[in-house]
């Protein structure tokens, strides 16, 4: 990332305290620069339709309107924005739900704030940010094949090898790994791979594996 570049973020976040810390937090890393904070869904919605900020830290339990719900209307009208779940809940299936709707990372509050500007920086890279707490709610997808959300209109055919390879890869396993598990040579694995990410329009494994999980296709 450039030095010219700058990152304009907001908080919307009903307990003041919370947008306080965050502010200061963040205040002193390089590239970010806030563009303003909203106590509630409605007054975020409002600000966004008068400044969009590139990246939206967001918190799911919100007055006037919740975070659940802001989430949907977000993606409808403003599909590139960046939304970064900041939230108490750390349950697996509140996790998948945030992913599958339209969520790029999810963090609890607890977070560490160098985590945080990881994931912000990460976002604006690579679309999506990857943690422990989002791993394992795609383990458990795979694990209990619930119902899930289709985030796209038509999603991209993939063959019966690409679906099996997909799956492997949201277990996190290895290319040697899943190599020797569909009997193919690591290279073969890897030019797959790469193919299934620009079936999707994906720039990471991570973004390949929301794919997946916002299509019914980790079941």
């Amino acid at each position: 990332m450039s030095n010219e570049m700058q990152i304009k973020f907001a908080i919307a976040d009903d307990h003041k305290i919370f947008r306080d810390g965050i502010k200061m937090a963040l205040g002193g890393k390089p590239h970010l620069k806030l563009a303003w904070e909203a106590a509630d869904g409605k007054e975020m919605m409002h600000k966004l339709e008068i400044k969009r900020p590139d990246l939206l830290l967001l918190d799911i339990r919100m007055p006037e309107l919740d975070g659940i719900n802001a989430l949907q209307l977000i993606r409808k009208e403003y599909e590139d924005l960046k939304i970064v779940v900041l939230s108490m809940y750390d349950d697996q299936q509140m996790v998948s739900k945030m992913m599958e709707m339209g969520a790029n990372a999810y963090l609890t509050k607890t977070t560490d704030p160098n985590e945080i500007y990881e994931a912000i920086l990460t976002c604006m890279n690579e679309d999506f940010y990857f943690n422990e707490l989002v791993n394992q709610a795609v383990l458990l997808k795979l694990n209990h094949k619930k119902t899930v959300r289709q985030f796209y209109p038509n999603p991209v055919k993939f063959n019966e090898k690409e679906l099996q390879i997909l799956k492997l890869l949201a277990e996190d396993k290895t290319t040697e790994e899943i190599s020797k598990l569909v009997f193919l040579s690591p290279r073969t694995i890897e030019t797959i791979r790469q193919n299934m990410k620009q079936k999707v329009g994906a720039k990471t494994i991570a973004g390949l594996i929301v794919y997946g999980m916002r299509n019914k296709l980790l079941e």
